[in-house]
């Protein structure tokens, strides 16, 4: 897989962390294999994860009522979104793999990474209404995958267990996002309750992920049908 290029999207506030241990792993083993790796570290960056007027540079499309979706897409077209905007956007064009590493809060991704998905994947970038969507997104040929930590355990996030089954919190990050923009999505990679477990465990975690990445180009997608999360 030499020439890939990899996007890594890094929500977390420490690098000593398991999740910048997980992002630290991720950079080193895809390099090592002469992929270019990029990361967006979002809270070192200072990432601003709220949708606002701040984020088209200029004259608005329609100043008598803000719609955020339609200024974004309009400023899109004509070239004056936000820079920082423009900046992620191009390492998404770029990138053949995005990698989301993150800590799961309230069975969702932290604010800053869902602020992150909220100004970057603008409408006329991502995907078009309703003709550029889900199969015919526009990124299209692009992979992604969801590298997560719980504090809950496996046992709870099973399909009997009291969180209930893990691909419905998928469901929305990977199908309702991923899959809307055409990206076809590697099966999520996830470290239950790293918290709760030995130091033992949380470097076996490591070489988990380290093996997994070693032959991860060879990986197929999975199946984004809705079935396969509600089955």
């Amino acid at each position: 897989s030499p020439g890939r290029k990899v996007l890594i999207v890094y929500a977390h506030q420490e690098p000593k962390s398991l999740n910048g241990s997980l992002k630290r792993v991720a950079v080193e083993e895809l390099s090592k294999q002469g992929c270019s790796v990029t990361v967006s570290d979002l809270y070192t960056m200072q990432f601003e994860p709220r949708a606002t007027r701040n984020d088209i540079v200029g004259c608005l499309h329609n100043s008598e009522e803000f719609n955020y979706g339609v200024e974004t897409w309009e400023a899109y077209k004509r070239g004056s979104l936000s820079n920082d905007v423009i900046e992620e956007q191009k390492k998404v064009q770029e990138a053949d793999l995005l990698i989301f590493q993150f800590p799961l809060y309230w069975f969702n991704m932290p604010a800053i990474m869902k602020g992150w998905m909220d100004r970057v994947l603008v409408q006329g970038f991502a995907y078009d209404y309703p003709g550029g969507c889900y199969d015919s997104g526009l990124l299209k040929n692009k992979l992604a995958l969801f590298s997560f930590t719980t504090g809950g355990s496996k046992e709870m996030y099973a399909k009997g267990g009291v969180s209930g089954d893990i691909r419905y919190l998928l469901w929305p990050m990977q199908h309702g996002i991923m899959h809307f923009c055409g990206v076809k999505v590697l099966a999520p990679h996830i470290c239950f309750a790293p918290e709760y477990v030995s130091e033992e465990e949380r470097k076996e975690m490591l070489i988990a992920w380290a093996q997994r990445l070693k032959t991860l180009w060879k990986e197929e997608p999975i199946n984004c049908s809705p079935e396969s999360y509600f089955k």
